[in-house]
């Protein structure tokens, strides 16, 4: 994402307020039936999900506490009539984008749908994908699918968490309209795209 010294002054400042926004556990954990008997192309099973309370999105989960990690399956409508990209991510050191861990997914120019890990050092990211060793966390079985009856794409991934930090974690998630020379381009700086961050407990 190629940035001015506009761009950058104005993601600053969508970045403090999205920072600064919260919403209670009970908001985004829920049993609801269009979270819970959602069902998976694969029949994949998920014990616990989340209804997002931006931009459309879902998140399933199952957290192994003997192992450390959550495998994940995030849903997100596809913006851009299908040309555009979904993201999710962990923050285990702040509460913002900057210092996210993602996995993104778009419509790559050869038709094919990719998903890879990224990571979200700056306010203007690369949104390349990250090599293994550049990974804060290390991430496993990521890939995508979309969902032509639900008209979204589904994000998978499993994430090794943090030693010592809890199950309780900060999260990201993203759409963008469209995607230039098979990267994710910028996504709008206002309304819920600010503001698609939050909390989430893994054990609940």
């Amino acid at each position: 994402m190629a940035a001015s010294g506009r761009l950058v002054v104005s993601l600053l400042l969508v970045a403090a307020m999205a920072s600064s926004f919260s919403f209670s556990p009970s908001t985004a954990q829920s049993s609801s039936s269009s979270c819970a008997s959602y069902t998976f192309s694969g029949n994949q099973l998920y014990g616990s999900c989340a209804t997002l309370p931006r931009l459309g999105a879902t998140l399933h989960y199952n957290y192994t506490a003997a192992t450390n990690t959550v495998a994940v399956a995030f849903r997100a409508p596809q913006a851009g009539g299908g040309k555009g990209w979904v993201a999710w991510g962990l923050n285990p050191s702040g509460s913002g984008m900057v210092g996210t861990q993602a996995v993104v997914a778009f419509r790559h120019s050869n038709g094919s749908l990719v998903a890879y890990p990224t990571v979200l050092g700056s306010y203007a990211p690369s949104m390349a994908p990250a090599a293994a060793k550049d990974l804060p966390l290390p991430v496993s079985a990521v890939s995508a699918e979309e969902s032509a009856k639900d008209k979204e794409v589904v994000v998978y991934a499993t994430v090794a968490l943090p030693a010592g930090k809890g199950s309780k974690f900060n999260h990201v998630w993203q759409q963008g309209s469209s995607v230039a020379g098979d990267v994710p381009a910028a996504h709008p700086t206002s309304g819920d795209n600010v503001l698609s961050v939050g909390s989430i407990d893994f054990s609940k």
